[in-house]
């Protein structure tokens, strides 16, 4: 389930960064909101999955409560899902 969490973690902060370097200059400067209805679903929908998993693995792998809400809240924040990988799951 790790690497299924880890990969799923990975499209989801690429899709942040499509989304609010990409998708959101194209909606304002550009007026084309096409972008932002697109990648806007993906990105939801990998972030609802990264919550699910991130919900499963608290439970399968016991985390403690505050590595449970560091993760979640690294979803939020631009790159914060590769800082993640990178602490709690690179040798994973």
């Amino acid at each position: 389930m790790t690497n299924i969490f880890k990969a799923t973690a990975f499209l989801e902060g690429i899709s942040l960064l499509i989304l609010l370097f990409f998708a959101m200059p194209m909606k304002y400067f550009f007026d084309q909101p096409i972008f932002v209805k697109v990648v806007g679903m993906a990105h939801g929908i990998l972030f609802i999955i990264y919550i699910l998993l991130a919900i499963m693995l608290k439970i399968e792998a016991k985390w403690e409560n505050k590595k449970f809400l560091i993760v979640c809240l690294a979803s939020v924040i631009p790159f914060g899902t590769f800082y993640i990988e990178k602490k709690y799951f690179r040798n994973a």
